[in-house]
């Protein structure tokens, strides 16, 4: 345990300033998300709060949630996720998408956050967000700047070495952690379905 530690610490320390850059991308998205609600005409806003209005209705009628489906849209969305930035990562000119992939993550979670505080009020839009949302992106957001902070320094090894050898050694190393990435996220995309869905319907008679 002492030695993974060590490695995380390492890793984090070897990477500050790029983790820097995407938290901070991260937080410009989340803000635009934040700011796009609130700047939304009257129509938008109106139409944010029937759907949900609709859909926390809809859990107080007693309406079961289709787990596999749910299952299947979320690992679905986050295997295309880590797809787009393992394959944009090992190409030159994909670092752009990497970065506007994190800034989009933090937009969707600003503009989900937002909504759901503007249709129910600040203290049933918290419970709502922290009993959906909350399990899952702390396993999430972490793997995606991680995958994000992998993929720049494969990149960065690409411009400074154009060994072949060297090259393709580190795309190895990319593909392996992506593919680890991927069966973290299969367990938040499960925490998700089975575990923040549950709580949601039991919290919703409050809301």
């Amino acid at each position: 345990m002492k030695n993974i530690k060590s490695a995380v610490e390492e890793h984090v320390s070897r990477n500050i300033k790029t983790y820097i850059i995407l938290v901070v991308i991260f937080l410009l998205g989340l803000i635009i998300g934040i700011i796009v609600v609130n700047t939304s005409t009257q129509d938008v806003k109106n139409e944010i709060s029937s759907y949900i209005g609709t859909f926390i209705q809809e859990l107080k009628d007693g309406k079961k949630l289709d787990y596999l489906n749910l299952l299947k849209t979320s690992f679905g969305n986050n295997f295309f996720i880590v797809l787009i930035l393992w394959f944009m990562s090992s190409t030159v000119i994909g670092i752009p998408v990497v970065y506007a992939g994190i800034g989009y993550k933090g937009f969707a979670v600003g503009y989900t956050i937002s909504s759901v505080v503007a249709a129910l009020g600040t203290g049933k839009g918290i419970m709502f967000v922290l009993s959906s949302m909350l399990l899952h992106n702390i396993i999430f957001i972490p793997s995606m700047l991680l995958l994000a902070t992998s993929g720049i320094n494969l990149y960065k090894s690409i411009i400074k070495d154009r060994r072949k050898e060297n090259i393709k050694l580190e795309i190895i190393r990319h593909t392996i952690l992506s593919a680890l990435i991927l069966v973290v996220l299969l367990i938040a995309s499960l925490i998700e379905t089975y575990i923040s869905s549950n709580i949601l319907v039991s919290i919703v008679k409050y809301l």
